[in-house]
C-alpha cells in the first residue's frame, strides 16, 4: 500500500515540475499519470545504465523521474496530443 502512494506521490511531484517547465496547463489527475508515466521512463534509463546498490531506491529517481515527464510532454506536444485542461 504505501508503494502506491509514494507512486502517487512522486508522480505528482515530478508531474508538476514538468509541466511547469513545458508550461502545459492539466488537471492534477493528468498530472500525476504524466509523472508515473515519466517516472516509467526515467527508471527504465537508470537501470539500463547503472543498477542501484539498494533495489528499492536509486538516487536519481525524482530527477529522472521529471526528465521523462518532460520528454513525454515534449512527445506530446510534436504529436499534436492534448490532454484535457482545467476549467
Amino acid at each position: 500500500m504505501f508503494h502506491l502512494i509514494w507512486y502517487i506521490l512522486v508522480g505528482l511531484i515530478s508531474g508538476l515540475i514538468a509541466k511547469w517547465v513545458m508550461h502545459t496547463h492539466m488537471t492534477i489527475f493528468w498530472t500525476i499519470v504524466l509523472g508515473i508515466i515519466g517516472s516509467i521512463i526515467g527508471g527504465c534509463v537508470t537501470h539500463m545504465f547503472a543498477r542501484p546498490a539498494n533495489p528499492r531506491f536509486h538516487p536519481a529517481g525524482l530527477i529522472f523521474s521529471t526528465l521523462g515527464a518532460i520528454l513525454v510532454l515534449f512527445i506530446c506536444y510534436k504529436l499534436k496530443i492534448h490532454f484535457p485542461k482545467i476549467g
